[in-house]
């Protein structure tokens, strides 16, 4: 069990291209967003794969922090009319969204598999309610 842990593609190259975390061959995704049942080349089955929110939250914060710096130095620096900014970085913010999406969400749930995560409990000494 051991040897297969270390014979594991590194889940961070996996997980940002969007390759099944046991094998790093078969496509993880079935479209932009949604996640294969099984992966096409290992079999590996993907129902243990659910990233929830994790990766948008931290989209939104790692692009909500560079377009927003960016536009405020675009204010002080320049300021232009608010037609301009809306131009420039609703558009932007919306790019930088959506291109993050995808490797996010492979990342998190390569890690997720590489890291044996799963639901449930997290003390099994204490009893249910």
């Amino acid at each position: 069990m051991a040897d297969d842990q270390h014979n594991l593609p590194s889940p961070y190259s996996t997980g940002l291209a969007g390759r099944c975390p046991r094998c790093g061959e078969g496509k993880l995704f079935d479209g932009f967003l949604k996640v294969r049942p099984r992966c096409s080349a290992c079999g590996l089955d993907f129902s243990f794969a659910d990233s929830a929110d994790g990766p948008a939250v931290f989209i939104m914060l790692i692009a909500g922090f560079a377009v927003l710096g960016s536009a405020l130095y675009v204010e002080i620096a320049y300021e232009p009319p608010i037609w301009v900014h809306m131009m420039i970085w609703l558009p932007l913010a919306v790019i930088v969204c959506l291109a993050l999406l995808r490797p996010m969400k492979g990342l998190a749930v390569s890690l997720q598999y590489a890291n044996k995560a799963q639901e449930g409990r997290l003390d099994k000494s204490e009893p249910e309610r």
